[in-house]
């Protein structure tokens, strides 16, 4: 029995698989079609369909909701008794449906044509009556479901989700859609803190800021160090210019290499004069990853002239939330 169940996971994942390969092989300038039509739309996106089909439709216009699509989900049923209050002549149309012969969505078409909304249709039956009265049809047509039971809608409604993505990956392009576009929408949760939280949001400043002259004793860098607790300080010149960084991995290496005599040397002789730095209006996440990659807990935060302006810690980036 646990081999027979195991074979029949393989070949669901193997027969959408090769569904997928299908209708990469067929996209054609109908989807640039439907695309320009979207991009064009001055109101919203209205995505219909029932049953199996009409889940898949809330999904992509949440899809392209996310990227800044207006888009709403209207269920035929619904918009025979009331819901077509919704629509109007600036909108545009998406519906699906893997047979093409759904009624509760053919009954739409006259409505949505005297409205003069363009349709789009996202079909399993290119040659249905919902593919002869649309303006543009994505095929949607697969060989095989991928379960031994052929009625239950696997392949079919995969093929019809890559279908709502590969038009929202379009007008990602087609919008010139950025990060910072997509954080916009999406202010909150761990998405929202790594898209929107800066390096200035979270790094210390003013007398926050550990610093020490470049003639500062060592001993007197330590109690800097103790009482700004970042495990760091800057080392600045008369002028207050950043010349270099002293760590607490600096101090043991200090001590390793001058043992008694190390309270007679100044930063000078210990500082890194190289130090990671970061721009102070860099994400957050950003500062986190070149903490991760130079094995670091701290980094300068610059502004656009190079200079010092804070000093973002890896504990500050962790208490955010952000990873």
């Amino acid at each position: 029995m646990g081999k027979s169940v195991l074979e029949a996971v393989k070949n669901s994942v193997k027969i959408e698989g090769d569904e997928l390969y299908r209708l990469y092989n067929r996209v054609n300038d109908s989807f640039v079609k439907a695309i320009d039509i979207i991009y064009s739309c001055r109101g919203r996106v209205i995505f219909s369909g029932v049953g199996k089909s009409g889940l898949i439709a809330k999904k992509i216009a949440s899809t392209l909701s996310s990227i800044g699509v207006p888009s709403l989900f209207v269920h035929p049923t619904d918009a025979a008794h009331g819901d077509l209050g919704m629509i109007t002549s600036d909108d545009a149309a998406v519906v699906l449906s893997n047979s093409g012969t759904t009624q509760e969505v053919i009954f739409l078409f006259p409505i949505l044509k005297r409205f003069g909304v363009p349709i789009i249709a996202i079909l399993g039956n290119i040659n249905s009556e919902l593919a002869k009265r649309s303006d543009v049809v994505l095929d949607a047509s697969i060989n095989k479901e991928a379960s031994v039971i052929s009625l239950v809608p696997m392949s079919s409604t995969t093929v019809a989700l890559a279908i709502g993505d590969a038009l929202a990956a379009g007008l990602i392009v087609k919008r010139n859609f950025k990060e910072d576009d997509f954080a916009m929408l999406h202010p909150g949760g761990a998405i929202g803190k790594k898209l929107v939280m800066r390096v200035s949001d979270l790094m210390h400043t003013g007398d926050e800021i550990p610093k020490v002259a470049l003639d500062t004793t060592l001993e007197n860098c330590i109690y800097e160090m103790s009482s700004k607790r970042l495990g760091m300080t800057i080392v600045v010149d008369n002028n207050g210019n950043v010349k270099g960084i002293v760590t607490d991995g600096d101090l043991r290496r200090a001590m390793e290499k001058y043992k008694q005599n190390m309270f007679n040397i100044s930063v000078e002789n210990i500082m890194n004069i190289s130090p990671k730095t970061v721009h102070k209006d860099a994400l957050a996440v950003k500062a986190a990853g070149i903490m991760e990659k130079f094995s670091i807990t701290s980094l300068v935060a610059e502004n656009s002239k190079g200079a010092a302006e804070g000093i973002i810690h890896l504990h500050d980036i962790l208490k955010a939330g952000i990873l």
